[in-house]
């Protein structure tokens, strides 16, 4: 495998109806109200938006999302990537069986910015700790606005 290629996966129980969370997830510019690691979102068209995500490693990936898939009805969101990274990633929200929500996150991505490619085998464990900490952060701060409502 490319060592420049990275899967992540992560599964976010919620407490709220899947629709809700479906919609939640579907609103990409709000995620800096909620996830702390995603400093910037702006929609450059219908289907695509730019953002800037820094979470405990001291740089700022800036990527392109272009919509892929939106379908309500079986609760998945799908962008492609381009940017630092290109690649995919995908939200499937499924209910929990108790009120609540499942939320799979999943993401297949090589590095393109330089430093990243540089570092790739020294920083890779860290990398993927990054990562984890920005989702547990993400889980976290959805969770809570979910609650608010």
């Amino acid at each position: 495998m490319d060592r420049h290629h990275y899967r992540f996966a992560a599964l976010w129980r919620l407490p709220a109806p899947p629709d809700t969370v479906y919609a939640a997830l579907a609103r990409v510019e709000d995620y800096p109200l909620w996830w702390p690691q995603v400093r910037r979102v702006v929609r450059l068209d219908a289907r695509t938006g730019a953002a800037d995500i820094r979470s405990a490693l001291p740089y700022t990936l800036r990527i392109t999302l272009t919509e892929r898939r939106r379908d309500p009805a079986a609760r998945v969101l799908e962008s492609a990537l381009g940017g630092d990274m290109d690649g995919h990633a995908r939200w499937t929200v499924v209910t929990d069986g108790a009120g609540g929500s499942l939320a799979r996150y999943e993401q297949e991505v090589t590095a393109r910015r330089p430093l990243l490619r540089r570092l790739a085998l020294p920083a890779r464990p860290l990398l993927r700790a990054n990562h984890a900490w920005m989702m547990r952060a993400g889980r976290h701060g959805l969770a809570a606005r979910l609650e608010a409502v």
